[in-house]
């Protein structure tokens, strides 16, 4: 129930105030075949709400885990799925959590790029460690991509400005392939399938009509 209260109310700001709108939502439709990685650029702290709102189901996201310290926020946060976080030294019971839950057929949402960017561009390289959840759960990827929330709440901001923001839906990427190869190692395995969901990202654009 809060979820969907939450999650209704931030839709309604977005939309309002925003003018948020999404790419490509049909490809959000049907995704039944397993658990998925939603796999977004993070540019703002606006960025796990946008792209939860688009979804028409529940879906989990990560959390700093400092910010469970406190009762009432330890309690929201929950009940909004989010999974608390160590960023600097994930915990292995975490992962083992992300990656249960990928196989049994949920979604997760995850930032390969790790923490939010300064312009809202694409980091090179993303985190070794989302290759590593893909490999262990076999999940499929749903790679999508935000457009101006690094201008309705750039960092170091605690304001939000009126513009217009987007997301678009990339298509779903099954990695079959690489998680199959037995010819690399671990390593070098983690750090393809991550280098390949980041391209996904990098590829999708901002139709020309809502340049932001």
């Amino acid at each position: 129930m809060v979820y969907w209260i939450m999650k209704n109310l931030c839709g309604i700001y977005a939309k309002t105030y925003l003018n948020y709108k999404v790419y490509n939502r049909e490809r959000l439709r049907g995704l039944n075949d397993g658990g998925y990685v939603v796999a977004s650029n993070h540019v703002s702290f606006l960025d796990p709400p946008l792209v939860g709102i688009a979804f028409p189901e529940n879906i989990y996201y990560f959390a700093r885990k400092t910010l469970f310290d406190k009762p009432f926020a330890s309690w929201m946060l929950h009940r909004m799925w989010a999974i608390p976080v160590d960023q600097a030294r994930p915990e292995m019971s975490t992962l083992k959590k992300i990656i249960q839950l990928l196989k049994d057929g949920e979604k997760v949402v995850i930032f390969p790029e790790g923490e939010r960017t300064y312009d809202g561009n694409l980091k090179e390289v993303g985190q070794s460690g989302v290759g590593m959840i893909v490999e262990k759960s076999k999940a499929k990827v749903l790679p999508v991509r935000l457009f101006g929330p690094e201008k309705a709440l750039p960092r170091n901001s605690k304001k939000v400005v009126k513009v217009p923001v987007t997301m678009v839906v990339g298509e779903p990427m099954d990695l079959s392939d690489l998680i199959n190869d037995k010819t690399i190692d671990k390593r070098t395995k983690y750090e393809a399938i991550t280098a390949r969901i980041m391209d996904a990202i990098r590829e999708i654009e901002c139709p020309e009509e809502r340049k932001v």
